[in-house]
């Protein structure tokens, strides 16, 4: 793994906010919150609550509507927590499906602890012998910025892993007391359904 510069989130996230247009996006953890303040719609729904989850969310979307392109925006520790999802996405082979791994090392929402295999572990690989149709890393936002719109007309789906900053954000308390905070996932799906009644 690469022990050198990262892409910073703001960077990665900008980048993918230029190709914004009608695309459902599944965000989760550190995410989640700086890409609604950057590129957020109502076709935006939050992965929380259920950690690892996102990349599964985003293909059910997928295989509902196929007409609709599908970006998830994952983080490592998240996705390490279901990683049978590689297999299942790349098996249903949703044609329109960017799959954004933010490869920071770290659990950054509980602490900066270190993701296990840290230094070892390559989610390009593991997507590759799960049989996406592409798998890419980036260590800069450049690479990743002249290699995105052509990644995004690859039939199939393409696993993008980001070599990122830790954000610092500390410990999230995992049990909000409010309601609507408490429901805020099948609170968000209408209006996404609504987003997407009339494409």
């Amino acid at each position: 793994m690469n022990d050198g510069p990262r892409i910073s989130l703001d960077s990665a996230l900008t980048t993918l906010a230029r190709r914004r247009e009608q695309q459902v996006v599944v965000a989760t953890m550190t995410a989640l919150a700086p890409w609604r303040a950057k590129a957020g719609t109502d076709r935006d729904i939050g992965c929380v609550g259920f950690m690892g989850g996102a990349s599964t969310f985003g293909l059910g979307i997928a295989l509902a509507r196929p007409d609709v392109p599908v970006w998830i925006i994952d983080g490592d520790g998240s996705l390490m927590m279901q990683l049978g999802s590689l297999v299942t996405i790349a098996n249903a082979a949703p044609r329109r499906f960017l799959h954004v791994v933010l490869h920071n090392g770290v659990y950054d929402t509980s602490g900066a602890q270190p993701i296990l295999v840290e230094g070892t572990v390559s989610f390009t690989g593991l997507a590759e012998a799960a049989g996406y149709a592409r798998a890419v890393r980036f260590d800069n936002v450049e690479s990743f910025d002249a290699a995105l719109d052509e990644l995004l007309e690859v039939d199939g789906p393409v696993l993008v892993e980001l070599m990122t900053q830790a954000t610092g954000a500390g410990y999230v308390t995992p049990a909000p007391t409010e309601t609507r905070q408490r429901h805020a996932l099948a609170l968000a799906w209408p209006a996404l359904r609504d987003a997407l009644a009339g494409a």
